[in-house]
Order: C-alpha cells, then sequence, then structure tokens
C-alpha cells in the first residue's frame, strides 16, 4: 500500500471516545468531577474527556479513568465492563492498540442525586 502520510490521533478524541463507551456501561452515572454534565444534552470534547487521562505510547495506549456508579450495582462488575467497552471501542475507532484501562470509582450515586 502507498504511504500517503501520517495519521496522528490526539489524546483528547481517545479520551472522548473512552468517555462516550464508559458512559454506555449500565451501572455508569455522570462520571467523577463533571465527567459527563449533560451528555444527553450536548457532548463535547471538554465533557466527554474530564476524568480521562490517555497516554499514547509508540504502539500501545494506556487509558485512566474516574467514574461513578449507582448503588446497588456491583462495582467490581461495572468496573470490568468499563474496562473491555473502553478497550473495544477505542481500538476499533482508533487501531491503537489498547494495553490498560485503569478504572477508580470516586463516588457512589444515590438515584435521585443525579439530575
Amino acid at each position: 500500500m502507498e504511504n500517503r502520510g501520517e495519521i496522528r490521533i490526539a489524546d483528547q478524541v481517545v479520551a472522548v471516545i473512552a468517555g462516550i463507551a464508559a458512559n454506555g456501561v449500565d451501572g455508569v452515572t455522570t462520571a467523577a468531577s463533571g465527567f459527563y454534565e449533560d451528555i444527553a444534552k450536548k457532548i463535547t470534547k471538554k465533557a466527554a474527556a474530564k476524568g480521562v487521562e490517555v497516554t499514547i505510547l509508540e504502539d500501545e495506549t494506556i487509558i485512566d479513568m474516574r467514574l461513578r456508579v449507582r448503588f446497588g450495582t456491583r462495582i467490581d462488575y461495572v468496573c470490568r465492563q468499563v474496562q473491555e467497552r473502553v478497550k473495544e471501542d477505542v481500538e476499533t475507532f482508533t487501531e491503537l492498540y489498547v494495553r490498560e484501562v485503569n478504572v477508580k470509582v470516586d463516588s457512589i450515586v444515590l438515584e435521585q442525586e443525579e439530575p
């Protein structure tokens, strides 16, 4: 195949993809520190990427994220689902290899606390 030049994907783009993927997992609520202040209203790079740190190395990617989960959910199960979904979506949309998805649960949210 002919080389047409270099392709680079910004860390911020990967963070947005990871944030959207995490929000799609049942049990994850608005993520910590305003991670998804109102995803239904408007998805912006800034809102979706809060709470997500991306490190793109030469041939692998590491993603660290903070989440809030709903009270009553199995935290370990939700976190594993987030890890799998984020890894799958980032690799599918960017073709970057994701080595790690590290998840930190910052808080538990009761249903009535959500906006």
